[in-house]
This record gives C-alpha cells, sequence and structure tokens, in this order.
C-alpha cells in the first residue's frame, strides 16, 4: 500500500491521468447518449443497460473503448432517458460491479444508475427561479427533511409527512385546525432566512424500499450527485426524486429562504463504495502498512488532496448549486478536507454567481488523525485564518463558552453556573477576533455562532441536564427557562453568523439522549405542539432576530468588525458588559450586559438617556422603548440598551 500511495500521491500519476473534462457520467446529446467513466487502473470496462433500477438483468452489455487520460467511452445511438445502468471493472484481473461515481440520477437504493433528461425534471417556472435577497444578516434554521414534518401535530397532508414535498405546503398549522402556523408559516414568522438541509444526496443507511421502517440523519454517502429517495413519494422512480426537490428549493426560495444543503464528502457510507470498485486505492487514505485510514470514525476518510478526486468534490457542489439552485453549503467534518479544495470551491462558486454570493462553511475539526499526503494543509481550526475570509467555520469557542463543552454532558457553561467564562464571553461577542486559544478567526465572516446543532445534546437538554436535579426534559422549568434566554440573547448580539437547530426556539428536548442519528423518528422528530406551549420562548428569539437585523455593529463581517466594541468590562463574576460603536443605525451605541449571577446589577452607562431594547422580559423592547439613565440588571438575564442616534 506504501507503494500505491506514492504512485497515487505522485506528480507523475497527475500528469499522466488527470482529466479536465466535465462530461463524466451519462449525457444526452444530439446523437443519442454518451458514457464516460475515468478508471486508469482499469483492464477492461463493461456498460450494462437495464429496464429497471432494481431487479432484472441487463437488456445489452456493451464493451467500452479506452480514450486519453484513463476515461473509458461508450455511445448508443438512441435516447436513453429512463435506462438504467451500471459498469463492469476490470482490475488487476478482478471484475467488480459499480453504479456510476457521475451519475445524476439512480434507480431505487441507488444500486444502478439512471440516465436522465434534467430538463424533464424541471418544474413549472423553475428556470425562473432565484434566491430571494439577502437580508441584513443571514441567519441559518437546520432542519432533517423527514424531522421537518414528520409529527401530525405540524398539520401537513398524510403523504407529504417526511417528504420532499412538505416544503411545498407554505401555510400549515397546528394539528390542521388553521389557527397557529407551523412548517414554513411559523419559520417566516420567526425570522430565520436560510434552510439547511441536513443530508439529501442519496444515502444508504435507510432503505428506500421501506423508508418508514428505519431512520437516520443521511451522514453515510452513496450517490454523492442524486437526491436520496427515501424523502419522495416514488423512491423506485428514479426521475421524480429529482423534481420533487427542486419543486422544495423553488418553495422555499419562495416563501423567503435561501436553502443550504449539508455535504458530507469527507467518507463514504461504505469503503466498498462506487468510486473503490472504479478506481481501487486512489479515492481514499490509507495508512503505510496499508490500512484504511479513519478520521471520520466512519471507516475511511476520502483523500481529497488527490487532483481527481478534489475536482469530484469540486464539481459535485458545482452541480448542486447549478442544477439544483442551492445557495450554500455545509461541509461535514470539514477539517478532513484539504485548505486547497476549500479555496477553489469557493473561488469557483465566486467567478459563477459573485463575491459571496454562495455560503460556504463547515465544521472545522475531524474525528481523528487521517493519513493525507505530506504537505497537506487541512481547513482545520488552525488554518482557518490562513483561507479565504468566505469560508466560514462553526464555532465551537461560543457554544463552549455559553452552554458548558459538548464533550462532557456535566460540564457547565457562563448561563449555567459556569466559573470563568467571562473573557470567552467577551471573545464570542468579537467573533474570536483577533481570537485566543479556543478560537482564532480572520474575520466574522468565517465565524458561525451558535449554541447547538443536529450532534450532542439540545441545548434545551444541556440545560435541564445541568441545572434541573430532577432532570425534567419536558417541564417548564423557570431556572432552565431564564437560562435558556439569556444564552439565545448573547448568541444573538455576538459577531458573525447566526445558526441554529431546528426547534432550539421552543426548548428542542430528545429527553436527554446525544447524537440520535439513529434513533426512533419519535424522538427526533419537529414537535409542534411543543412550540406553541413554549411561545414565549419562541417570542424571545423572534424579538432578538428581528432586532439583530436592525443593528450593523453585529452584522458587520469586515475583518476590522472588532473594532466596534470600544469597551468591555467584568464588573463581577459571571456578569459582562460591552460598549458598541453601531454607527448607521437608529442606535448609534449599543450597551450590552450578559448577567448569568444570581445578584441583580444596576448600571448607568454614562449618565445620559438610554432606550431599553431587550430585557430579560421581553425581546421587543425596541418596538416601543422606554427610557433612563440608570438600569437594573436582574440575576441570570441579559440587557440590550440603545442610545439614539439624534441624542
Amino acid at each position: 500500500m506504501e507503494n500505491q500511495n506514492a504512485i497515487f500521491n505522485s506528480a507523475g500519476f497527475r500528469r499522466k491521468f488527470h482529466y479536465a473534462g466535465n462530461d463524466l457520467g451519462a449525457r444526452l446529446t444530439e446523437e443519442g447518449t454518451e458514457f464516460r467513466l475515468w478508471a486508469p487502473t482499469a483492464e477492461t470496462v463493461q456498460l450494462r443497460l437495464y429496464a429497471s433500477g432494481h431487479e432484472g438483468e441487463p437488456w445489452q452489455i456493451l464493451p467500452m473503448t479506452r480514450l486519453d487520460k484513463g476515461v473509458w467511452f461508450a455511445r448508443v445511438d438512441q435516447p436513453l432517458h429512463g435506462t438504467y445502468y451500471d459498469y463492469q471493472v476490470t482490475v488487476e484481473g478482478v471484475a467488480q460491479t459499480t453504479a456510476d461515481p457521475y451519475a445524476r440520477a439512480c434507480g431505487l437504493n441507488g444500486t444502478r444508475s439512471m440516465v436522465v433528461d434534467l430538463r424533464a425534471t424541471d418544474p413549472a417556472g423553475w428556470q425562473e427561479d432565484k434566491a430571494p435577497a439577502r437580508q441584513a444578516e443571514d441567519i441559518i434554521y437546520e432542519v432533517h427533511v423527514r424531522e421537518f414534518s414528520w409529527d401530525k401535530s405540524g398539520g401537513f397532508p398524510a403523504a407529504y409527512r417526511g417528504k420532499y414535498k412538505a416544503f411545498t405546503c407554505p401555510d400549515t398549522t397546528l394539528y390542521g385546525q388553521g389557527e397557529k402556523p407551523t412548517g414554513l408559516a411559523y419559520l417566516r414568522r420567526l425570522g430565520v432566512n436560510y434552510i439547511q438541509l441536513m443530508p439529501v444526496f442519496d444515502y444508504g443507511s435507510v432503505d428506500e424500499a421501506a423508508p418508514d421502517d428505519s431512520f437516520n440523519w443521511g451522514y453515510d454517502p452513496v450517490n454523492y450527485n442524486v437526491p436520496e429517495g427515501s424523502y419522495s413519494l416514488d423512491p423506485a422512480d428514479g426521475a421524480l426524486r429529482i423534481r420533487e426537490l427542486k419543486e422544495a428549493i423553488q418553495s422555499l426560495h419562495r416563501q423567503g429562504f435561501r436553502v443550504i444543503m449539508d455535504v458530507v464528502y469527507n467518507h463514504t457510507y461504505h469503503r466498498d463504495s462506487w468510486l473503490e470498485r472504479t478506481v481501487p486505492g486512489y479515492y481514499y487514505r490509507h495508512w503505510p502498512d496499508g490500512s484504511w485510514s479513519d478520521g471520520s470514525q466512519c471507516g475511511n476518510d476520502l483523500a481529497s488532496e488527490r487532483s481527481m478526486c478534489a475536482a469530484y468534490i469540486r464539481d459535485s457542489v458545482l452541480y448542486w448549486a447549478e442544477e439544483y439552485h442551492m445557495d450554500g453549503f455545509r461541509f461535514d467534518l470539514m477539517g478532513l478536507l484539504d485548505c486547497d479544495l476549500m479555496e477553489q470551491i469557493r473561488k469557483a462558486l465566486d467567478q459563477r454567481y459573485g463575491r459571496g454570493e454562495k455560503l460556504v462553511f463547515g465544521e472545522p475539526w475531524s474525528a481523528g488523525p487521517t493519513a493525507c499526503k505530506r504537505g497537506t494543509r487541512l481547513a482545520g481550526k488552525k488554518n482557518l485564518t490562513s483561507m479565504d475570509p468566505e469560508v466560514g467555520a462553526f464555532c465551537d469557542g461560543v457554544r463552549d463558552a455559553v452552554k458548558g463543552s459538548v464533550q462532557h454532558r456535566e460540564s457547565k457553561g457562563f448561563v449555567n453556573s459556569g466559573a470563568g467564562k467571562e473573557n470567552q464571553i467577551l471573545a464570542s461577542a468579537a467573533a474570536w477576533c483577533p481570537g485566543g486559544r479556543r478560537f482564532h478567526a480572520a474575520a466574522p465572516s468565517q465565524v458561525i455562532t451558535y449554541l447547538s446543532c443536529h450532534d450532542d445534546l439540545t441545548l434545551w437538554d444541556k440545560l435541564v441536564m445541568t441545572l434541573d436535579p430532577l432532570k425534567q426534559y419536558d417541564a417548564r422549568t423557570p431556572r432552565v427557562l431564564r437560562a435558556n434566554r439569556l444564552a439565545a440573547a448573547i448568541a444573538m448580539t455576538c459577531q458573525g453568523r447566526l445558526f441554529l437547530l431546528g426547534g432550539e426556539e421552543f426548548g428542542r428536548t430528545k429527553q436527554g439522549r446525544s447524537d440520535t442519528h439513529n434513533d426512533p423518528i419519535q424522538l427526533n422528530r419537529l414537535d409542534w405542539q411543543r412550540a406553541w406551549e413554549n411561545q414565549d420562548l419562541v417570542d424571545y428569539y423572534r424579538g432578538l432576530m428581528a432586532l439583530r437585523k436592525q443593528l450593523p455593529a453585529l452584522c458587520d463581517k469586515s475583518p476590522r468588525a472588532a473594532e466596534r466594541i470600544l469597551q468591555t468590562g467584568i464588573p463581577f463574576a459571571r456578569c459582562v458588559t460591552l460598549l458598541v460603536d453601531n454607527a448607521g443605525s437608529r442606535w448609534r451605541q449599543l450597551y450590552l450586559v450578559y448577567n448569568a449571577s444570581g445578584r441583580a446589577h444596576t448600571i448607568d452607562p454614562d449618565g445620559e438617556d438610554w432606550e431599553v431594547l431587550a430585557d430579560g422580559e421581553s425581546s421587543f423592547g425596541w418596538q416601543n422603548p422606554r427610557k433612563d439613565k440608570s438600569f437594573t440588571v436582574q440575576p441570570g438575564t441579559a440587557l440590550i440598551l440603545g442610545k439614539a442616534s439624534g441624542d
């Protein structure tokens, strides 16, 4: 394996076999259908055509011709839209059947690829579809397709629950009773403007023939360029899943949301993937002794530093952006991908769509060490500041400072009785620019400010775990509610882009279970009834989001944004203050107080009049602000003051 690594990593292999064309896969032409497969180590390749996507024998088998750069080619003189196919690839005398790694459509469970006329999958008006205009702030809301609409309380049509089609329902209500908004209507009211979809490419952990029999988040890639079938009304129809995902994105755009795709290019569901069957050893990292690299802790790591693997990932991202109109990409375990690839992706998206128009960010860590080529710079935290400032990363510095480490369930942060977090909270407010030991960013554009995501405990469960001795996850414990409000106020007033787990704003609970990737849907679903039972908490988030969009000091993504923070203070333990230059708004200055202590704090910022924009009780004070010179900040609450620009 050491020799194979050396060969695949060599400049000579790249010069001889790197293919720069953009026509791999099956393509319809005026003359018929063309098939191209990159398989430089293959001795022979056969194309096999089927009438069905999951059963029966091939109706035709065609030998493929080897061209330059390791590409194999076959042509059929008829349009084969709707025809299924796979390849038989022989390497060192061993023949293996594989689907097409470059396929854009597939059959049931993705074992056979499908030729597709993509224009035939476009919903009406698709060519005119475009994202809504960017708002003053990007507020990202993470949802799983099935979790979003599965619960009966959402009021979705029965056939659409857990499906792409649920996103085409703009005005659902609680149990369909016509009064309390759920789904997209609820999210419009909440004020988020980006919907981040957990993996919607074809993944392997759910049987598409019986999708209700199991559940998974979907971080198990099988076909990178094909939508997942278990979310379709008919998974056996290779074209329908494409149309339904496009309809969902079109509907989200019409409802005022941009759409982010959660992508998992760091590993595949199995080592025995289509990539491995096509070019054994090339697409994956191995240690010198031949063992598989497993920095993903999912059994394998893709070798993103190799040129054709990098091209595969880059072209896949561009395909989703162009064909499905995705507005951004969240990279799972981005710390396993290399910096050069991430900057290639950023540059390519900028060239096509404009600087920063498509969001690019990811997890700046891995789950373990990885066997990358010597000299490879990985896109983790330590290299973040050397990358393009429009390549962003989740900020665990904010997350852990506010609520405690995710690695230890009982660990406490600033809002839940943790000690010594004051300076970390102040660093969080400036999006960790210029940074500290926990995190270091070049600009707030690189920082995803968040408190919870699909991984680990929900924010509510973490607070219950650390503040309620009785562990009452379904109770409205005042201490937990107060800490949740304070956590939200801190996150919503930190610089950086804002991100929240779907349901965080209504105290989403998974009964103290973390990483529920394959737990039952009953535990993972969004509980729309709980959203209305905790309407006061939802409204607190809602007011903070609306206020945030009016505060340029907090929305500033420039490298000099931290200079807007004019003064910071720590009056006493677990209480911090910030004076902020908010020029360009109806309030020229802001004064922020986060009081996580058990005692009240009286402040007189400068002897002049200030307006109360939000406090521990209401985040809508800015609508009709009261003025004063002196204020008392209650225990466990935040206070946001503004000095009117006319004063």
